[in-house]
């Protein structure tokens, strides 16, 4: 069966922001250290793991915070296109096995209209990856309409990743710095991230705006009935004029991703509340392994055109892969 993955994640050193978070990790040194001796490599580690699974193609992008904390905008721009141009070369070479996902300067909301459209137009990239909130500015913010407007004119996905730098201080996680992140926190961030998105009232706006979420939703398919009906008794003051029920915008603007999470009872869940045209299949390369992910797929408990949806089909046709 054929897979296609698409949170898949790279590093490039030609850039002037620093790429890491060592210091604020709480991952075991080994396991960091391996990750990043992978980050950098297309051919010595991942399409040998990508082979070993049977992982037909990796759509790769930046790995967080990417350029999402970089203070002085003229470097973020400059970074963006370093990566971008390094991304572009990757495909270029074997653009049968990668993809890519742009980085975009969001420090400067017209200079990421820039990078976004020559990303696309000019390099070929197939979307675009941010890291949730860039220095705490989140993306319902008026200063991004324009960037809205880009991508739905482009008709090309945002995939919405958490930032493993938090934008504030949650008390809750003091003294457990092990919550404060993959295993927990940023799955929340971004979820809210996601909610400011619907709240706000950003695909009333840009109706063929299209995200994407990892990490089999960040935790949100499973929430999306309470979701509904706590909106429903809200004051209509707080309802912010949306058009339909949270619920609605997945589907129509919201697909997601397995990344990282290889439930089949998750899987379910997923598909019985968003569809199966809304799920796709990723590992989070190289945080999560190859080949326990495509197994994960291969017996997933879905009807073979269900299955064939979620592994590659939706994939193909979100970000456009096989135009």
């Amino acid at each position: 069966m054929k897979l296609i993955a698409l949170e898949e994640a790279f590093w490039y050193d030609g850039l002037e922001t620093d790429g890491t978070i060592e210091g604020r990790s709480p991952v075991k040194p080994v396991k960091q250290a391996d990750w990043e001796r992978r980050l950098g490599d297309f051919t010595e580690f991942r399409l040998p793991e990508m082979d070993e699974a049977g992982i037909d193609m990796q759509v790769l992008s930046l790995t967080a915070p990417g350029i999402q904390m970089q203070p002085d905008p003229k470097v973020a721009v400059a970074d963006a296109r370093a990566a971008n141009d390094f991304l572009a070369a990757v495909v270029r070479e074997r653009p049968d096995r990668f993809q890519g996902l742009a980085a975009v300067p969001l420090q400067d909301p017209d200079q990421a209209v820039a990078e976004l459209r020559r990303a696309v137009d000019e390099l070929g990239l197939c979307g675009v990856l941010v890291n949730d909130h860039t220095l705490g500015h989140y993306l319902d913010e008026p200063r991004y309409a324009p960037f809205w407007e880009a991508l739905q004119q482009l008709g090309v996905a945002l995939y919405l990743h958490p930032n493993p730098v938090p934008s504030d201080a949650w008390h809750v996680l003091e003294g457990y710095p092990g919550l404060d992140h993959a295993l927990w926190s940023w799955n929340h961030r971004t979820g809210g991230h996601a909610l400011r998105l619907i709240f706000g009232g950003v695909f009333d706006r840009f109706p063929g705006a299209q995200v994407i979420l990892g990490h089999m939703g960040e935790f949100l398919p499973a929430q999306l009935f309470r979701v509904d009906i706590r909106f429903r008794d809200l004051d209509p003051q707080y309802q912010n004029h949306l058009e339909k029920p949270p619920s609605a915008y997945f589907g129509a603007n919201i697909a997601i991703t397995t990344s990282g999470v290889f439930s089949h009872p998750a899987l379910m869940d997923a598909v019985q509340t968003i569809g199966v045209d809304n799920v796709m299949f990723s590992v989070d390369y190289p945080y999560e392994e190859s080949v326990p992910a495509a197994e994960f797929m291969r017996t997933a408990p879905l009807a073979p055109a269900d299955k064939a949806r979620v592994a590659y089909g939706n994939a193909e046709r979100i970000l456009r892969l096989d135009r």
